[in-house]
């Protein structure tokens, strides 16, 4: 559906049109065409115009008179067209004008003509030329002879054909590929279950395992894993893994000992004060009294006699108490280094016991094992060093240093060991599941690497190009298969159409019959038989029974718009819902004519919704005023009122105004022309029309509301004498503009002057200044039915 002329330029009287800026309510709202439109515009305004841009997209072409045209459509479905493409919119449009009349009936314009262009009424020269240019286009059809279609179906056959080959050449070789690595014996898959598992692999499984690998979560095994992946498959059920005891040092305990013993104090009393002293003299002569005594009584070193004296101090000395502690410190160091041999054997481990996809935790558990037996060796062996030092120096006390205990995480250690133990244990139950798991974890891995090798997943994007291709060949055949068949279809119909021609002759006379009474008016349909025997219809106007002559414009306005209406149902326009624009169908007709003119629009395109968007433009006000009867008139969301306007050599295109669109007569118009004339600035270059039409329009609204004040009587003038009174300026005035403004005959020197513009505003304040006087309501009603408020309220 159209919504707007977005813009038109350089098209007759429409130049720089834009329908934001013109087409506006008084509120400043811009207004889009509506499912019915209803156009008025005087003769010359640029109604054909108009219908010339629409009948372009349904032509394809526009008339090569126009310099440089430009418009730009709006659809709904946010199509724009523009004049540069004409064709390619997909719009089904129909219009009626007066270009269509010179097209479809040329012998309109010449009745002695007239047998060849009625062959045009009935289109039939356009079917032959038609089925001529569609049989050119099938072409022929023998082998190695082809042409037109039929040669682009042989070479899009071949191009198929060979699009398929490459393609199923290219799938094979994969699809062999695939095959190979599922079932060739011995290197496909299914014969190597001891490793992959699965006998039964077949490339539908492939099919799966490939799907699996190329899923993003899917993450391949690494070489280590394999690795211990092939040690679990040549895993045999093992024996139970036994208990070990827990370990239990109290490292504490001894370092408690040790601290006693190295911060415990010795009597001082009867002590040799030199050897306190100096605990390396003291050692000295502790190991020399040791080898002397009881041996000899004569110094060994200096050779002098040890006396009794001598010998009493040396034994008070070295008294009982610090021997006591020396065999103290010596039985803690053994003890010390019992438990540091015991260490180095607890917790024994041997990974041997375990399942290889134990291993690696187990090794983790050795080690750390080690460091932990490390540690405590290291502050024990420290508890050593200060056990030494004090027996070095038992006579005075020592200073004791901490050790930290590392013996609880020795015992985590072993917690550790008991939870794998009991796993492993357990594991013998559920080895085969877990050995089938690996199977699978190697078989995808196996899977994966073959597609790398292959590079399957470059050999599917050809794959797919080259089905895509074919596809799109296929696709290139068919539719040449296709436009084939329908051409013959197109072919067959238009050779059937020449015969059924008659049926449109009927048609037309059944409109002309039927709305219009026309009994003595027709056409008829002859059959001829040209030189080649092919044979065609033509028509022919009768008027009473004889071939007609000499048509009235009336006449052949019928006979168009009754052929457009019966267009609407030919073979190209049945099945769909055009838009259709009618452009001023009722030109020299009569009242009887025009309502006629209006019911056959009404019932066979408005009554039977036979249409996509309507669009009527009228120069008559009578018509106009049956147009606003339309099913649905005022119903401001489906219909459309517009209007064009002229000023000089420029058209415009508006919102229709509010007393043309709501009352019928023309005598609202012509009194709103002249209030408009009394009211406009006369420095407004823009209001030129208005003092340009004013004559006219004052005459005729005058001769109008005189006639039915005065219907007695028998002058203009004295209707106006007695209608201004005592006002014989305004009388004089008003006679002179309807005389001398109004036509141009006989004063043919007024057209070169310029318009007097206060004598139009003068003269126009008069008649309405008087109306005012002689009849206030008629005023205000008038005032009102052209949305003037009226100064009273």
């Amino acid at each position: 559906m159209i919504t707007k002329l977005k813009s038109i330029n350089n098209l007759a009287v429409f130049q720089n049109f834009v329908w934001n800026n013109s087409v506006v309510d008084s509120a400043g709202r811009i207004e889009n065409f509506k499912n019915i439109n209803i156009i008025y515009g005087r003769n010359y305004s640029g109604k054909t115009t108009l219908t010339r841009i629409v009948r372009a997209l349904e032509t394809g072409k526009i008339s090569d008179k126009y310099v440089n045209p430009e418009f730009e459509l709006c659809f709904n479905d946010n199509v724009n067209v523009t004049h540069h493409d004409l064709t390619n919119h997909g719009k089904n449009i129909r219009v009626f004008n007066e270009d269509f009349i010179k097209e479809k009936l040329r012998f309109l314009s010449n009745s002695e003509d007239s047998i060849s262009p009625f062959a045009i009424l009935g289109d039939n020269v356009d079917i032959e030329v038609g089925i001529k240019k569609l049989k050119q286009e099938l072409g022929e059809n023998k082998i190695d002879e082809e042409s037109g279609l039929y040669l682009d179906l042989k070479n899009s056959l071949n191009n198929f054909i060979n699009a398929k080959n490459i393609y199923e050449t290219e799938y094979e070789q994969l699809n062999r590929k695939l095959k190979n690595k599922a079932i060739n014996n011995p290197d496909g898959i299914k014969y190597k279950s001891h490793k992959f598992g699965d006998q039964n692999y077949n490339i539908n499984k492939l099919q799966l395992d490939i799907k699996k690998v190329l899923d993003p979560s899917y993450s391949v095994i690494k070489d280590e894993e394999v690795i211990s992946i092939e040690e679990l498959l040549k895993e045999r059920k093992k024996e139970d893994i036994r208990a070990v005891s827990r370990p239990d040092f109290s490292i504490n305990l001894l370092s408690e000992k040790a601290k006693i013993l190295i911060t415990k104090p010795i009597s001082n009393s009867n002590k040799i004060e030199q050897l306190v002293k100096d605990s390396i003299m003291n050692r000295w002569v502790k190991e020399g009294r040791q080898l002397h005594k009881n041996i000899s009584n004569k110094c060994s070193f200096c050779g002098n006699i040890i006396s009794q004296t001598r010998w009493n101090e040396l034994d008070s000395h070295f008294d009982e108490e610090s021997e006591k502690l020396e065999n103290e410190i010596e039985k803690l160091i053994n003890e010390i280094n019992n438990t540091i041999a015991n260490l180095k054997t607890t917790l024994p481990i041997d990974k041997d016991n375990f399942y290889s996809s134990y291993h690696s935790d187990i090794n983790r558990l050795i080690k750390l094992k080690s460091q932990i037996v490390d540690k405590i060796i290291k502050e024990l062996d420290d508890l050593i060093i200060q056990l030494n030092k004090r027996k070095d120096d038992v006579l005075n006390e020592g200073v004791f240093s901490e050790i930290f205990d590392y013996s609880i995480r020795l015992k985590w250690c072993w917690d550790i060991f008991e939870k794998m133990r009991l796993a492993a244990n357990s594991y013998s139950n559920k080895l085969k599941t877990e050995q089938d798991k690996s199977k699978i974890l190697l078989r995808l891995k196996e899977v994966f690497d073959f597609l790398k090798t292959i590079q399957y997943e470059n050999e599917i994007s050809k794959i797919d190009r080259l089905r895509s291709n074919l596809e799109a060949e296929n696709k290139k055949k068919e539719e040449v298969e296709e436009k084939i068949k329908n051409l013959i279809v197109l072919i067959n119909d238009k050779e059937r159409l020449l015969k059924d021609e008659e049926n449109g002759a009927l048609k037309v006379n059944d409109y002309l019959n039927n709305f219009f009474g026309h009994n003595y008016l027709s056409l008829q349909a002859l059959e001829e038989e040209n030189q080649i025997g092919d044979k065609k219809i033509k028509f022919e106007v009768i008027r009473d029974g004889k071939k007609a002559y000499h048509l009235s414009e009336g006449e052949c306005n019928l006979i168009a718009f009754c052929y457009f209406m019966a267009k609407l149902e030919d073979i190209d326009t049945m099945g769909i819902k055009p838009i259709i624009w009618i452009d001023d169908p009722i030109s020299s007709l009569d009242s009887n004519h025009i309502f006629f003119i209006y019911s056959l629009i009404n019932s066979e395109i408005v009554s039977k919704e036979n249409y996509e968007q309507l669009f009527i433009s009228t120069h008559n006000l009578d018509f106009l005023k049956y147009l606003k009867r339309l099913p649905g008139a005022s119903d401001c969301t489906q219909r459309g009122y517009f209007i064009i306007s002229r000023e000089n050599e420029i058209s415009n295109l508006e919102p229709m105004p509010k007393y043309l669109k709501n009352y019928v007569t023309e005598f609202n118009y012509l009194f709103h022309q002249i209030y408009l004339c009394a009211n406009a600035n006369a420095e407004d270059v823009e209001q030129h029309s208005l003092y340009y039409n004013f004559g006219n329009n004052a005459r005729k609204f005058l001769e109008a509301f005189l006639f039915y004040k005065y219907p007695n009587a028998k002058k203009q003038d004295d209707k106006l004498s007695r209608f201004f009174g005592d006002n014989h300026q305004a009388s004089s005035m008003t006679e002179r503009i309807n005389n001398e403004f109004s036509h141009l005959e006989g004063l043919f020197e007024r057209s070169m002057k310029p318009i007097d513009i206060p004598e139009m505003k003068k003269t126009a304040s008069f008649i309405l200044k008087k109306i005012k006087e002689k009849d206030i309501d008629q005023y205000e009603a008038l005032l009102s039915s052209i949305g003037v408020e009226s100064s009273l309220n």
